[in-house]
């Protein structure tokens, strides 16, 4: 019989500069094989940082006590704070707390307030109790409880050494309410939360992450409160600006690095946090009191769907049409046949004359049209799959974009850049 691995002496804690040094361990077998996304861990890193705390490792492991004990022990060498979201249920694969209490050389006992709460959990959701339940209640000695009013699976802090380990089930819900309820004051209480905070800012821009890097290089290089990481996105690029300092310093902090970004990128930057390139047009739209249709062979109504995303949208939207084949094209917008088997379907003629007829029979100020070959059949050594031609029609003329997207993008990405490259012609001609 293997035995169990015990905590090591530690020399001390592992702070760094009065900095919380916290490791965020997500158990659960059904993480690793993908069957799930860890959307907790994100929760907590984030929690984390708001109250100054770094997280300066990030564990998964499976469902398996030898395995748990020995990421217990590993972040234990490393951290003074783990934070634990995951295996705090009655069934045999929930094995969080055990675990760690053996890698602790903590006896288990049952907990008489954390057994009450699962008894009375039980009894108000008239549901049987098991013999299996009184597992939930089973701490480390010295353990104390977390409340879950949202489950029956209460939460566990243990300090030990020098070190604090908190666990939280899995379930979201319970997760984030027993985060925000409990552990968030217990670690301010404690002295663990940091004078400073940690705060992120991102700047969502319309350029491909080599340009946005090539662009900033230097300033990335120089600046290190706040520091600047870019991150590639489909059709677009993300740039992470992260400030240390007081709640009256990291806003300034970001303010002015961003203030310098938006003047290397221009009108690139599109907007900030969550902000979809849809939302920043359909406001731009809304605010210049705009009026767009939309003609669409590839992208078969994308295009469409992504203006009508945003709410209040039918005060720029008049509406589209979804021209797939040669006839449709010739039998709702008019295209002339003659230019479809001169230029053919996927042309930058045959692009202009759909924003220009769909423009003229809505009535609205702008047009919009994307022919192209989204594959992965279909392409020539002339038209290759990923051609795409975008055409915007306005009051002052016509313009028509190339784009060759290639096969990497899959049809579905092809369609979705297409979309992408067409909004932004949008945006950028309300721009100007």
């Amino acid at each position: 019989m293997r035995e169990s691995p015990r905590s090591p002496a530690p020399d001390g804690p592992a702070r760094s500069g009065g900095l919380t040094r916290a490791e965020v361990v997500s158990v659960g077998t059904e993480l690793l094989l993908g069957q799930i996304v860890d959307t907790n861990a994100s929760f907590l890193c984030s929690a984390l940082a708001d109250l100054g705390i770094g997280v300066y490792f990030r564990s998964t492991v499976g469902d398996n006590t030898g395995r748990v004990q020995e990421v217990f022990l590993h972040a234990l060498s490393r951290a003074d704070l783990i934070l634990s979201t995951g295996g705090l249920g009655p069934t045999d694969d929930d094995l969080t707390v055990a675990a760690a209490a053996g890698a602790l050389g903590l006896p288990l006992e049952r907990h008489e307030e954390a057994w009450a709460h699962v008894q009375e959990f039980f009894r108000k959701r008239n549901r049987p109790l098991s013999s299996q339940q009184e597992k939930q209640a089973m701490l480390p000695r010295g353990a104390r409880m977390i409340p879950n009013p949202r489950g029956s699976a209460p939460g566990v802090i243990i300090e030990h050494r020098e070190k604090t380990l908190i666990f939280t089930p899995g379930v979201p819900r319970e997760m984030k309410g027993m985060v925000q309820d409990t552990v968030i004051p217990y670690l301010r209480e404690r002295g663990l939360a940091g004078r400073e905070v940690i705060r992120s800012r991102v700047l969502r821009i319309t350029l491909g992450e080599s340009v946005v890097e090539d662009r900033l290089r230097d300033l990335m290089r120089s600046s290190l409160n706040p520091t600047i990481a870019p991150y590639a996105h489909t059709g677009e690029c993300h740039v992470r600006l992260t400030a240390r300092g007081t709640e009256a310093q990291v806003e300034p902090l970001l303010a002015g690095t961003e203030a310098a970004i938006r003047e290397r990128l221009g009108p690139a930057v599109y907007g900030t946090g969550e902000t979809t390139l849809e939302e920043a047009v359909a406001q731009a739209l809304t605010a210049k009191r705009v009026s767009v249709a939309v003609a669409e062979s590839c992208t078969g109504g994308l295009l469409g769907q992504r203006l009508t995303n945003p709410p209040g949208a039918s005060a720029y939207m008049d509406g589209g049409v979804i021209t797939y084949s040669n006839a449709a094209k010739r039998r709702w917008l008019g295209v002339p046949e003659a230019l479809l088997e001169q230029h053919g379907a996927v042309s930058a003629e045959a692009a202009k004359a759909m924003a220009e007829a769909v423009r003229k029979q809505a009535g609205t100020d702008l047009g919009i049209a994307v022919t192209g070959i989204a594959g992965p059949t279909g392409g020539t050594v002339e038209k290759p799959v990923g051609l795409v031609y975008i055409a915007l029609a306005h009051p002052g003329g016509t313009e028509v974009r190339e784009v060759r997207y290639g096969t990497e993008p899959g049809r579905s990405g092809v369609r979705y850049l297409a979309s992408q490259t067409a909004l932004d012609m949008i945006r950028m001609h309300l721009a100007r």
